[in-house]
């Protein structure tokens, strides 16, 4: 899939649409402010937002009445491989941007079963000091939103590996109708929140948080929205809290990057000695593809990375220092 260099995709704003939202708000009254909502996706899917020379976007932009700004293609969400997309405008614009938007994902990612909808997981990021009110007293407030909506969500805490990340990722997961309504949920809470309304921001706020990986661009993110294996708390159907710890049985995803062929050599190590070191090291599994089975478009291998994302994101920096070594000598 084409994906132009995402310095093309902040685009101007639009006039907002004169025909209604179909979705339906708890409330109306914060459509007329201006808003804002970030969210994660994997390389190949914001490709897919932008489309060939910023068309797709543009349209989404125009049809919505929303702005939709990505960060750049080496800008990932820290301690992950994924870009974000943040969305602003009235609240009925947004809400008609995300739902086009991950329509169009689900089509081109998803296999599609005729009898079940799809199912997926999204993540929204939110500032911590916003997320208490999405939660609410005991809880209170995140069991209605799964009580109305039928998602599950899961929030979860602060990261204490990346100092100065001060954002949290909520997961929705479900089919579209019910991430459409918790979104919708969601975003009504955070429009009564000051502090979220003023902390209004660029897609990617993060140049001062530093943190290990390897900045290539990923080729595939399997399965899209990808479940991060992080220490959060699970607020499922039952009403029940629940703990994901990371450790073995956390979720796992698949990162495919992109290495050049004369560099494979010091990924694999003598013996596959590296490779070996990089595999028990990480705990990620790797596999790298055949000579001349290249990523579309490129003369560089393709070096999957299967297990939990702290399995993934370790073996990727081990990666990028083998190489690193080299292309300095």
């Amino acid at each position: 899939m084409e994906s132009p260099d995402s310095r093309q995709t902040s685009s101007a704003e639009v006039p907002p649409m004169r025909s209604p939202s179909p979705l339906s708000s708890p409330t109306r009254e914060n459509t007329a402010k201006n808003l804002y909502l970030r969210f994660l996706v994997s390389n190949a899917e914001a490709g897919s937002v932008i489309g060939k020379g910023g068309s797709a976007i543009n349209d989404l932009q125009t049809e919505s009445g929303a702005r939709i700004q990505l960060s750049r293609n080496n800008e990932f969400f820290p301690g992950t491989s994924d870009r974000i997309i943040m969305v602003s405008g009235a609240s009925n614009e947004i809400l008609r941007a995300i739902e086009s938007i991950l329509s169009k994902l689900l089509k081109e990612f998803y296999v599609e079963d005729e009898e079940t909808d799809p199912q997926s997981k999204l993540r929204l990021i939110v500032p911590n000091g916003s997320c208490g009110g999405i939660i609410g007293k005991g809880g209170a407030t995140i069991k209605s939103f799964i009580e109305d909506s039928h998602a599950n969500i899961k929030i979860s805490p602060q990261d204490i590996n990346f100092p100065g990340l001060n954002d949290r990722l909520v997961t929705l997961s479900g089919n579209l109708d019910e991430q459409m309504r918790a979104i919708d949920l969601i975003l009504s809470k955070l429009a009564e929140d000051p502090n979220y309304i003023n902390s209004f921001t660029v897609p990617y706020p993060y140049a001062g948080v530093c943190f290990a990986g390897f900045h290539g661009v990923p080729y595939v993110f399997m399965p899209p929205f990808g479940t991060a294996a992080y220490h959060g708390t699970n607020y499922g159907m039952n009403g029940n809290v629940g703990k994901y710890q990371n450790i073995k049985g956390s979720p796992t995803s698949s990162v495919t990057i992109g290495v050049a062929d004369e560099h494979i050599g010091v990924v694999v190590g003598r013996g596959g000695r590296n490779l070996t070191e990089i595999t028990q090291v990480s705990g990620a599994r790797i596999k790298i593809s055949d000579r001349g089975d290249f990523l579309s478009g490129t003369s560089e291998r393709k070096v999957t990375i299967t297990g939990p994302q702290r399995a993934i994101r370790a073996a990727e920096s081990m990666i990028s220092q083998k190489v690193a070594s080299v292309s300095e000598r």
